[in-house]
């Protein structure tokens, strides 16, 4: 049977229509289903640790439990290609970082995704200051004896980081840079794992978050130099600034933040940030927080646009530090 015109295209432009509605019926009745929250990066860091955080509090909001996934590698850059390449209907959703979006722009020339455009930003989730770390026995007494000691035994020295692209090894690179120190640089799958090696001797120092490091601080398994933020933190208030120290340049402050792959409907991204919100405006939740050393970012700064912002920022910030000291994976 032939259609008239009028009626075939009517016919033809509601069925074009059916994937928008689709999806517009799926916002609204969203979530029936838990949601995956991709962590890049191995159990027992600090952005593990603070994906588990809120997201306990957002599966109580949204209805739904939100299930932490750790798909670690290459600098946290295999998760967050994962992540980039699900289905964009809410149900996955990562918890990226400075390092996976921000420095991995210079560091990784193929890098599968690019941080400000193949994701849609839920929110800004924490902020934390980084430390400098060395294992118990470091000869070093303080941030200037520890610069001086580096200039002269840079060569027979070990730095350990969580992987190239991480926090930990950006960081460094900064504070290697500004002293121009060229240690022995060891890998591990993690920043866990790579704290794990300096309690047990197995490399000298590193660069770390407050998160990883600060139980070993006060258990007396470590020693810390310095935070790299303008004020101390009062999770370890005896630990001098880097500009207290003598080493002003080195300031730094690692961040992590919800995202969710390029094309999720903003009516989703609109329920996950609300959730989010409510979250950092937990009393409990933001005690879990605050007593690991974090810093929860105030009402202006939360939600998708602060965060785009955020990560637009960083690029710019750590691409011509990364660049000027030549560093790039293949």
């Amino acid at each position: 049977m032939k259609l008239p015109r009028r009626q075939f295209l009517h016919l033809a432009a509601g069925a074009a229509a059916l994937p928008a509605v689709s999806r517009i019926a799926s916002a609204q009745a969203y979530p029936t289903r838990p949601i995956t929250l991709i962590v890049p990066f191995p159990p027992g860091g600090s952005t593990d640790v603070g994906a588990r955080i809120v997201a306990d509090h957002m599966s109580r909001t949204l209805g739904q439990q939100i299930v932490v996934q750790n798909v670690s590698g290459a600098g946290g850059t295999t998760g967050s290609t994962r992540a980039m390449r699900a289905d964009p209907d809410g149900y996955t959703i990562l918890m990226g970082q400075m390092g996976t979006h921000a420095a991995s722009v210079a560091l990784y020339p193929n890098l599968a995704y690019k941080p400000d455009a193949d994701f849609e930003t839920i929110g800004l989730v924490t902020e934390f200051p980084l430390i400098i770390a060395a294992r118990k026995d470091f000869p070093p007494k303080d941030l200037k004896e520890f610069a001086a000691y580096l200039k002269a035994n840079a060569s027979t020295l070990n730095q350990g980081h969580a992987g190239v692209g991480s926090i930990f090894f950006t960081t460094c690179l900064l504070l290697n840079s500004i002293l121009g120190v060229k240690p022995t640089l060891v890998p591990f799958n993690g920043g866990a794992p790579t704290m794990n090696a300096l309690v047990g001797g197995q490399i000298d120092y590193m660069c770390a978050d407050i998160i990883t490091g600060g139980t070993h601080l006060e258990a007396n398994r470590i020693k810390v130099y310095a935070v790299s933020t303008p004020a101390r933190n009062p999770v370890i208030p005896n630990v001098p600034t880097s500009k207290e120290g003598g080493l002003p340049e080195f300031q730094a402050s690692a961040w992590n933040g919800l995202l969710a792959p390029k094309g999720t409907p903003q009516a989703i991204i609109g329920q996950l940030a609300a959730a989010l919100d409510k979250a950092l405006d937990d009393e409990p939740t933001r005690k879990r927080m605050l007593v690991l050393g974090c810093d929860i970012p105030e009402k202006a700064r939360r939600g998708p646009q602060p965060f785009l912002a955020l990560i637009k920022s960083e690029i710019a910030r750590w691409s011509p530090i990364i660049k000027a000291a030549n560093v790039k994976v293949e």
